[in-house]
Parts: structure tokens; C-alpha cells; sequence
């Protein structure tokens, strides 16, 4: 079967008016990129909205981001993070991550060292590339923890291995410096040419 984004709007559609939560997330994202329909943030923004009422993390994730960037709706970080938060609590790695920024950085909520660790820590367990390599800056910097080079070296280590490149970027500069591992320019210049890929 060809594939035909209008026809697979259609079905989404009929389901989302039915109430499906996947569904109108999908109508959503449709809008969202424009495929099968024509862009519109508004239109994305009231399908995700009635997805994440009824609990459907990535609504929820999609909607957030839609209050961070202020596309479809005026931009709130406040309502962000209470998104982000309804989704970290369900165990969502993205919005754990996303949760663990807005705390660092001081948007919607005020600016705090030890929070963001607790939120990147939990995603982080679970494998989330950015969120190791959020960690392993609050290591570096000691903010919230410790300061700590070779755990800081360990997180960005497990987020370079699946191709996130600002942490093989900052792997790099520790070989380069010998910080937390043995001074080896050879693994350097390997790691910034992975991070340029």
C-alpha cells in the first residue's frame, strides 16, 4: 500500500473525535509537521491537549514543548513544567530530562542545583543519552553534587557510546586534559571526530 498521509489523517480523525487518546496524539503530531493536512501549530496544539488530558505522555511531551517554544499558544514555561512533571512521575525519560532543565536553568519554576540532579539522575537510569550527559555537566561543575571528574567522565562516556555528540565532545576535552582518565590525545581527536560526524 502506497503510503497516503491524507488517508491516514482521515482514519485518525474519526478515531480522535471518538475520544482515543493515541489517536488524536497522532492527529496532533500530523499537524504539528504538516503531514497530509496543512501546518497548524493551533490545530496540533487542541488534538495534543485532549491526548494529554487523558494521561498520554507523549501528548503531554508534545504539548509542553508547544508552551516552551510558543507555537500554537503563548509561551509559558510554568505550564511546561507542570507537564513535564505529570510525565516524569509516569517514568518518562524525556520529560524526567526536560524536567531536570527547566530546574537547572530557572524557567517556570525557580532555579535550584539538587533538583535537576534528582530528575536527570532517574532518566539517566533508564538510558537517556541527553539526561547522562546533563548529569555529567552537574559533575563537572559540582552543581548539586559533588565535584567529580571521573563520574562526570562515566555519564558522558554511556551517552558518547550511543552517538550523542556533545558528549563525545566533552569526553574528548577530558582525554585532551587528562581529567578523570589518563591524558590520550589519540582518544580525543577519535572522540571530536565522532562528535563532527
Amino acid at each position: 500500500v502506497p503510503q497516503d498521509y491524507k488517508e491516514v489523517v482521515k482514519w485518525y480523525r474519526l478515531s480522535a473525535e471518538q475520544g482515543f487518546a493515541e489517536a488524536q496524539f497522532n492527529l496532533g503530531w500530523h499537524y504539528d509537521q504538516g503531514h497530509g493536512v496543512p501546518q497548524d501549530y493551533t490545530e496540533s496544539v487542541k488534538w495534543y491537549r485532549l491526548s494529554a488530558e487523558q494521561g498520554y505522555a507523549s501528548a503531554q511531551i508534545n504539548l509542553a514543548l508547544k508552551f516552551v517554544n510558543g507555537k500554537g499558544v503563548s509561551q509559558d514555561d510554568k505550564e511546561a513544567v507542570r507537564l513535564y512533571r505529570l510525565t516524569a512521575k509516569q517514568g518518562n525519560a524525556q520529560a524526567q530530562c526536560n524536567l531536570g532543565w527547566h530546574y537547572e536553568k530557572g524557567l517556570g519554576v525557580p532555579q535550584d542545583d539538587k533538583e535537576p540532579v534528582k530528575w536527570y539522575r532517574l532518566a539517566a537510569s533508564q538510558g537517556h543519552a541527553p539526561a547522562q550527559y546533563n548529569l555529567g555537566n552537574m559533575y563537572l561543575k559540582g552543581k548539586g553534587v559533588s565535584q567529580d571528574d571521573k563520574e562526570a567522565v562515566r555519564l558522558y562516556r554511556l551517552a558518547a557510546e550511543q552517538g550523542f555528540a556533545a558528549a563525545q565532545f566533552y569526553l574528548g576535552k577530558m582525554y585532551v586534559a587528562g581529567n578523570g582518565v589518563s591524558q590520550d590525545d589519540k582518544e580525543a581527536v577519535r572522540l571530536y571526530r565522532l562528535a563532527a560526524e
